[in-house]
């Protein structure tokens, strides 16, 4: 999931980093807006779990390995926007100390794993709770939809390198693999392991949210932001 620095061309990095700015300045206004100064340890205890999930990869067919990222739990625990800071957070403590994904391919990282998983996670864990499944469930089945809907933006951005940025003999400059390699490639991993890896994590911690209830300060956090019934 992690995209490093040159799979992708300048210009593509360069667009997914003009696209986040907007995002991260919307994320902040909302966070700000939402959250008390005393809130700000709940965010960053989310910076630290998604942090740690992503450093545990699961090996998977075809010799490479896959992670959980933990945005859709964020998202329900915090709500997507501080979701949002909370994974770009733990993206750029990667990039930066670790060199798990490119620097300049922050912009594409944060807009996979930090904006679109947390609000597709979301957004399905909202209509699964519509449709009167419970909680656990929800989550599950909105983290296992957000972590695919990453992985298939990963595979788009990578498998349109060949096509717009080659030699004039049509070697690929960046990366060389297509959609009709990248896409299937992508979605196996994801669509098997670690969607459920991601689902499985997600639905544990909110099962564990619920069992430890009104001792839990990001229990009490979630509920109280939300203005959900305990």
């Amino acid at each position: 999931m992690h995209i490093p620095d040159g799979y992708l061309s300048p210009q593509t990095c360069a667009v997914m980093g003009a696209v986040m700015v907007p995002v991260l300045y919307k994320a902040v206004k909302e966070v700000n807006k939402e959250l008390d100064k005393k809130d700000i340890p709940a965010m960053a205890i989310g910076s630290a779990f998604s942090f740690t999930v992503m450093m545990f990869n699961v090996p998977i067919p075809g010799g490479t390995t896959a992670h959980a990222i933990g945005s859709t739990l964020l998202a329900i625990v915090l709500g997507p926007w501080a979701a949002v800071i909370s994974v770009t957070v733990a993206l750029i403590i990667q990039a930066l100390l670790f060199g798990d994904g490119g620097v300049l391919a922050l912009g594409a990282n944060t807009f996979n794993m930090a904006f679109l998983a947390p609000f597709v996670g979301y957004g399905v864990y909202k209509l699964m709770m519509r449709l009167k499944l419970n909680k656990v469930l929800s989550s599950a089945i909105g983290a296992y939809a957000g972590i695919n809907a990453a992985a298939f933006a990963t595979a788009v951005e990578l498998g349109i390198q060949p096509m717009l940025f080659h030699t004039a003999t049509g070697k690929a400059l960046y990366f060389p693999y297509g959609l009709n390699i990248s896409i299937p490639a992508m979605m196996f991993a994801h669509l098997t392991v670690a969607g459920f890896v991601e689902a499985i994590v997600t639905a544990l911690v909110i099962y564990y949210l619920e069992k430890v209830g009104e001792d839990n300060i990001l229990y009490q956090y979630s509920y109280r932001l939300r203005g959900e019934k305990r």
